[in-house]
């Protein structure tokens, strides 16, 4: 009985290597894409925490709305001395958005 021939014989580099390591060339452009993209997000980024900390720079103040909250710290100044509303607002809406948003915490901790 004559030997059979390899399958793989005849059909070139792509035969030998196998389907499982042949890039197709659409899923190519998608990753350049993604690249490109992941490029583009991060110099964005990088412009919008430069404008925020120019902005800060400038003027660190927030603004907020919050009666019961105004109400409770206002009591606070009244019945406790040398009590600091703003002091006690930062050290509460800094620990609050630094549990909430941690890596954007981070990004301007440094």
């Amino acid at each position: 009985m004559p030997k059979k021939q390899s399958a793989a014989l005849g059909k070139g580099l792509d035969a030998l290597i196998g389907k499982d390591y042949a890039v197709d060339s659409d899923k190519l452009k998608e990753i350049e894409e993604s690249e490109d993209i992941k490029a583009d997000l991060k110099d964005v980024n990088e412009r919008i925490i430069n404008e925020v900390l120019n902005e800060v720079q400038k003027n660190p103040r927030i603004s907020l709305w919050s009666p019961k909250s105004a109400a409770v710290l206002r009591f606070l100044k009244k019945t406790k001395p040398e009590f600091s509303i703003s002091n006690e607002s930062s050290k509460l809406i800094e620990q609050a958005v630094k549990d909430k948003y941690p890596e954007i915490w981070e990004i301007f901790s440094s």
